[in-house]
């Protein structure tokens, strides 16, 4: 199983390598499409980035890489809700869903929604437009599989359905992804995660709207008939993206045993993403944790572009905090995270909630004698 692993780690790789060889090309910046698949909405892992893939866990995972989906013990539910620049109405709603089963591995299930309010529809004949509003709808249905081959090793792949409608256009599209990450040290406090996401099919808006009435030259009958506008495709945003950390137990020296639980944990962490139609990121961050119950965290992104026009409108920092607590001994954990990321032009920046509810690994039963 190990051999068959690391095959498949090296395939992974040498796929990714292929990837961000496109990467950087300033001829194709700006040309894909579907860029809900960049958008992480979750509260964790956004307070730094997404610069934690190397060690992110849970059903943050899905969105950030999917490899660290197989750390869920039982079951895990969350539901995250994000502000984008307050004031303009666009919002993300996400619902995420993680079941263990046994040794096979995890399953996990995420949706996401993008909400634009109501737009009000204008044409060549109603400038002003006084004919009524549209609700464009995005949508993405994401499926997971993620299992941990040995107390160093993970891995994942996933699968992501893409929609985009309006009333009388749509657009679909299917993107994979798969994540590796590997874990060392005397406290497995080394990480390093590599993930490739957003490969798939190219997508197409067709419909209605991109049909209109025209006269046939030379038509003495005056008669009409229907044109459709032809449409290009576009392709998904894919990137590959490398991060590195590293898990520093603060009070380490003062525990008696080795199998005392540290309290502090400061955990430094480094990330590379390689974009095929953006810019690239480079990044770092650092998370402390108290008991891991209380987590505070920062990071700040620096974007390689050489023109503001293709970059993304966040700064370059980001900040969040954790408030987790087990209800009982052997009860569920429940979770609430905040992020916040600042924006330029405009600057009312993005908030993000989420709330999620963690139940633990089942204990074995006693043997019997």
């Amino acid at each position: 199983m190990k051999n068959y692993f690391t095959k498949a780690a090296l395939l992974l790789c040498a796929v990714g390598v292929t990837v961000s060889a496109y990467a950087g090309n300033k001829d194709r910046t700006g040309q894909a499409g579907a860029s809900e698949l960049l958008i992480n909405p979750w509260g964790q892992s956004t307070g730094v980035f997404g610069l934690n893939g190397s060690y992110t866990k849970g059903i943050e995972a899905m969105k950030v890489n999917i490899a660290g989906l197989s750390m869920v013990q039982n079951t895990e539910v969350g539901f995250a809700h994000s502000i984008y620049l307050r004031g303009s109405d666009v919002s993300v709603n996400n619902l995420g869903l993680a079941q263990k089963i046994g040794d096979f591995g995890v399953l996990g299930l995420n949706i996401m929604s993008m909400s634009f309010g109501e737009i009000t529809i204008r044409e060549t004949d109603n400038p002003e437009g006084e004919i009524g509003t549209y609700k464009p709808q995005f949508l993405t249905f994401q499926l997971g599989f993620a299992k941990e081959f040995s107390n160093s090793i993970r891995a994942g792949i996933g699968v992501t359905l893409v929609s985009e409608q309006i009333s009388n256009i749509r657009a679909m599209g299917a993107a994979f992804e798969a994540g590796v990450q590997y874990v060392t040290g005397a406290r497995d406090n080394f990480h390093f995660g590599v993930t490739l996401r957003n490969v798939g099919t190219n997508m197409r808006f067709n419909g209605n709207g991109f049909a209109f009435s025209a006269e046939l030259p030379e038509n003495q009958n005056n008669e009409n008939f229907f044109a459709q506008v032809p449409t290009e495709k576009f392709e998904m945003p894919t990137y590959l993206n490398f991060g590195v950390s590293y898990d520093f137990y603060l009070d380490e020296n003062r525990l008696k045993s080795e199998q005392d639980v540290p309290k502090h944990r400061a955990t430094l962490m480094a990330n590379f993403t390689s974009n095929s139609f953006l810019s690239d990121y480079i990044g770092g961050g650092v998370e402390y944790a108290f008991r891991e119950t209380f987590m505070i965290r920062g990071g700040y992104r620096y974007e390689n572009r050489d023109d503001v026009t293709y970059g993304s409108f966040y700064t370059g920092f980001a900040a969040g905090a954790t408030i987790q607590q087990g209800l009982g001994e052997r009860g569920p954990i429940l979770a609430l995270d905040y992020s916040y990321r600042p924006t330029q032009n405009p600057s009312n920046g993005v908030h993000t909630f989420s709330l999620r509810l963690m139940t633990r690994a089942k204990a074995k039963e006693a043997e019997t004698e």
